[in-house]
């Protein structure tokens, strides 16, 4: 049994290390991005001279979407015109940018460090992995904010065990960008999703109503399962896989503290504490100052990079100050100079990234063959629970070439909600298929928005690391995720379980 099991793990490795070099062989992400824009380029050109187009699946939208030429006169001019533009909107960019900034006063006062020792120190090896899943899980509360800050921190923590910190940063980034949609708590996606929902259902039942919170039971039970399985990934292939840590500096972080140290993180933890309070008022009260004229949480949510800037810069000041790091006002520039000067790399890196999600959008390719791919699907003559797995393996295909959540279901919503209608299976079922292929395949696309990042922050420990290292590190992640969230949902259907509130399995046909 224990050479079969040898046997195994050996062809997984050396599946993953062909993968690896493979992708390796591939040009520096910078250039592989600025080759990948030269293609949809000249595609657009192509498929625009050709007049490839597809008809929207919404009864809303007569126009068909037909391939937009972007090498003709007018797309060259938008393409100059909106260069600046393209860059400095790209979402991640400011999110990242911003934070960094806190995260710098934080990190180099020496309090993320401190912090870091005393969580090592208190927490055993396995429970720190799993945590570090699910703490990524639930940080999509936050937006994107957790990309920006566990996925650091989860190397960092790794690091600190004298365990390999690419390790950690695949835990992390497995849990925040893997395990996407699964949370105990209800986040900005929620209402989102159910508007795009109800808008398709409406197409066969006028008076359908869509709860927010109709797949909330299946997403919050996903969470254990889904921090299992990336425990057990993390635990049983990856550190395996990526052996002992050689990088500089790989001592284990020592848990004895100074008295200023700990003086200091006292007071951290303090003003962590009084900052929380103050977001409490500002949105716990009806009238709070982060909320709108009708009492919703918008402008808390639309705060949030802000908020989280300003917590970790507070909290390294006061931790600074009081462990005696930073002396005046001149260490905190340096520090946050120091910071954003470390990002030189990942701007140049998001300009072109920015710019071939920008031109794959404005040629409507991701659009055209998301459409074709799902009116495929319904020539299969699947129905019922495969038609599901096969509608969830379609939108986790499309998940690696269009990033946005919100973009593929305002697509496929229209085409797959009215036709599973038919089939008796309510459209709260059909959303909850499409948030399970939604998910696992992020960790995956270099498409995604902050894949360019994630690779920043692993060139920090290893500086030849290319799009193959992570692929490779991360499609365990992928496949676990895929294998134990497919099955939990077909389970979930057939005991007839509730998916959420309001949230019904079956639709009377």
């Amino acid at each position: 049994m224990s050479t079969e099991n040898n046997q195994k793990q050996g062809m997984m490795q050396r599946i993953l290390n062909k993968i690896e070099v493979v992708g390796n062989k591939l040009p520096q992400p910078v250039t592989l991005f600025a080759i990948l824009i030269g293609i949809v380029l000249v595609l657009s050109w192509i498929f625009g001279n050709l007049g490839l187009s597809a008809e929207h699946p919404s009864p809303d939208v007569t126009e068909p979407i037909k391939a937009v030429n972007l090498l003709n006169a007018e797309g060259i001019q938008k393409i100059l015109t909106s260069m600046v533009e393209v860059f400095a909107q790209f979402p991640p960019l400011g999110l990242v940018l911003v934070v960094m900034l806190g995260i710098g006063v934080a990190e180099r006062s020496g309090l993320i460090s401190v912090a870091l020792r005393v969580f090592v120190s208190k927490v055993s090896a396995s429970l720190i992995t799993f945590s570090i899943v699910i703490a990524g899980m639930v940080s999509s509360v936050a937006a994107d904010a957790g990309y920006v800050v566990l996925i650091p921190l989860g190397a960092a923590i790794f690091k600190g065990m004298g365990r390999h910190p690419l390790a950690g940063l695949a835990a992390a980034f497995a849990g925040v960008s893997g395990g996407f949609g699964a949370n105990f708590l209800p986040t900005g996606l929620d209402p989102m999703m159910a508007a795009f929902t109800q808008s398709a259902a409406t197409i066969m039942d006028p008076a359908y109503t869509v709860n927010p919170l109709s797949n909330y039971y299946l997403m919050a039970a996903s969470v254990p399962l889904v921090g299992l399985a990336g425990t057990w990934v993390t635990e049983k292939i990856i550190v395996p896989r990526l052996g002992k840590y050689e990088g500089e500096d790989t001592e284990a972080y020592d848990n004895k503290f100074t008295p200023l140290e700990k003086r200091g993180l006292k007071w951290a933890m303090f003003t962590v504490l009084a900052v929380l309070a103050l977001i409490a008022l500002a949105i716990i009260p009806s009238d709070g100052v982060l909320r709108d004229a009708e009492g919703g949480l918008n402008p808390f949510y639309n705060s949030i990079v802000p908020l989280m800037f300003i917590l970790f810069f507070v909290t390294g000041l006061v931790y600074g100050l009081v462990a005696k790091t930073i002396k005046g006002d001149k260490d905190v520039s340096n520090m946050t100079a120091e910071s954003m000067s470390t990002m030189g790399g990942y701007i140049v890196l998001a300009f072109v990234a920015a710019h071939l999600v920008e031109f794959f959008i404005w040629s409507n390719l991701g659009s055209i063959l998301a459409i074709s791919g799902a009116a495929g699907l319904q020539n299969i003559g699947f129905v019922g629970i495969p038609l599901l797995v096969a509608f969830i393996l379609v939108s986790s295909f499309i998940n690696l070439i269009i990033g946005s959540a919100s973009a593929k279901w305002a697509i496929l919503a229209p085409i797959f909600v009215p036709m599973l209608m038919l089939m008796g299976f309510s459209p709260e079922v059909t959303q909850a298929a499409y948030r399970i292929g939604d998910s696992y395949s992020n960790i995956l696309t270099p498409l995604l928005p902050y894949f360019p990042l994630v690779i920043v922050f692993a060139q920090k420990y290893s500086k030849d690391i290319g799009i193959g290292t992570i692929i490779s590190v991360m499609l365990p992640y992928a496949i676990a995720f895929m294998i134990v969230r497919i099955p939990m949902f077909i389970a979930w259907l057939m005991l007839e379980i509730p998916l959420g509130i309001e949230g019904p399995i079956s639709y009377p046909n």
